[in-house]
């Protein structure tokens, strides 16, 4: 499953708070670093296992009679239930479930032919930027740096990024 891009504002006040933690006052090295702040939120999206701002998000899971579990979290809304060709699939063909950890679940009740269906639903752990926890900012602010500085010659991210996520991290067995 591919994430969708992250909004431009989330973006954008993600690269202003690396350059003013990097103390770079002009705008010549937006584009450079607005790259390491998409890697960095992706890097924690992928490290966290959590979407990290609220946006929609697709998925497609085996059409049984079995509950399947979205792959993202926090789930806010299971918005749409469609086959692979995009027609909506009858309320009453299917069932769904947000629970308390924020894993959305999906189970076809009557799959028909389908042996797919295709799941649009909006998961995140905060709507922008500055509703993110304060952890969660400064890792991503603590590493889009590093990869700013560090562009030339590599090396491995500082152990506080980790540290911070560590908590948000979700391991499933």
């Amino acid at each position: 499953m591919d994430a969708p891009p992250f909004p431009a504002a989330a973006l954008a006040a993600a690269r202003d708070a690396a350059k003013a933690h990097l103390r770079i006052l002009g705008d010549a090295e937006d584009a450079a670093l607005s790259g390491h702040v998409a890697a960095a939120m992706a890097l924690c999206e992928a490290f966290t296992g959590a979407s990290l701002i609220v946006r929609g998000w697709q998925e497609l899971l085996p059409a049984d009679r079995a509950w399947r579990r979205l792959e993202v979290t926090p789930v806010t809304a299971i918005e749409a239930v469609r086959t692979p060709d995009g027609a909506a699939l009858p309320a009453d063909r299917f069932a769904i479930d947000l629970d308390a950890v924020g894993q959305g679940w999906v189970r076809v009740t009557a799959p028909g032919d389908a042996r797919l269906v295709q799941v649009g639903f909006r998961a995140g752990l905060a709507e922008g930027w500055d509703a993110l926890p304060a952890p969660i900012t400064q890792g991503v602010v603590l590493l889009a740096a590093h990869l700013f500085e560090a562009r030339a010659i590599g090396g491995a991210p500082p152990a506080a990024v980790a540290a911070l996520w560590r908590p948000w991290r979700r391991v499933r067995l």
